[in-house]
């Protein structure tokens, strides 16, 4: 089984310092962390392609028992800054992010949402259900609670579908480093995107942290949001809470960024 790398693609994702941290542009941290990951196989971004994922939404012509695509408006970024912004941008403490995260929240957690054009995340429940995957018009999974004692899915489990496997061995806890995934993931996520019909689930075993974690993450490095961007976008849709680990590492890839972008 072959492993995804996501290439460099020019005018695609500002985070260039992130991905040189070391002097050869596969460093030593990325192909470590690289060796946990389970794809079905090799999918790499052809030069000269569009940005990361689409703005608009493409129906899926599956079958008729899916669940219809959010509304192209439901789905934009909300319009979070007024007409003035505030410049230089100002990083968030833990503190309100916290407070973000716990303010607005929605009615109810399903299995599943579309917080994204084409992109979904959920829970272990909603990955397992193999038949409403394809209903769903989903073609790639991604399980951040990979491993046999979280969730034992894998690319054996989904023989026999259309749907392509990316797993991640990670924990939820504070002290587990998910930074070193974000961007692998998010050139994941923003290739299998690139084709129209494509739809990316996103999930872990609850759906909230692990898996919100990395979505957030791509929305930042591929679509230029901030952190409160980002959030309130994921937010719109579902109930999310990374634990206050993952909010950090989410704050320094929010620094890092704004000093790409010029506004830190």
């Amino acid at each position: 089984m072959e492993r995804a790398q996501g290439g460099a693609h020019p005018g695609t994702c500002c985070f260039i310092s992130f991905l040189q941290r070391s002097a050869h542009p596969h460093s030593c941290r990325l192909q470590s962390s690289q060796k946990q990951h389970q794809v079905c196989r090799d999918r790499r971004p052809e030069a000269g392609s569009p940005r990361c994922p689409p703005e608009t939404i493409t129906a899926w012509a599956g079958s008729p028992h899916r669940m219809d695509s959010l509304q192209k408006q439901d789905l934009r970024r909300p319009k979070i800054h007024g007409a003035v912004q505030v410049s230089p941008y100002q990083p968030p403490t833990l503190a309100s992010l916290q407070r973000l995260l716990w303010v607005r929240r929605t009615a109810t957690l399903t299995h599943i949402n579309e917080v994204w054009p084409n992109l979904f995340l959920g829970d272990a429940y909603a990955a397992r259900d193999k038949n409403r995957l394809i209903q769903l018009g989903i073609t790639h999974v991604v399980n951040v609670a990979a491993g046999k004692f979280q969730v034992d899915t894998g690319a054996k489990f989904y023989r026999g579908t259309p749907l392509e496997y990316y797993g991640i061995e990670a924990d939820d806890n504070p002290f587990f480093d998910l930074s070193v995934y974000f961007l692998p993931v998010a050139r994941y996520i923003r290739d299998a995107l690139h084709t129209p019909r494509n739809r990316v689930l996103v999930h872990c075993a609850m759906g909230v942290s692990r898996s919100a974690t990395v979505v957030l993450a791509f929305l930042m490095i591929c679509e230029n949001m901030t952190l409160v961007d980002a959030i309130q976008t994921v937010q719109a849709h579902r109930d999310i809470c990374p634990n206050s680990g993952f909010l950090r590492q989410l704050q320094v890839l929010d620094n890092r960024l704004r000093r790409e972008t010029g506004r830190l």
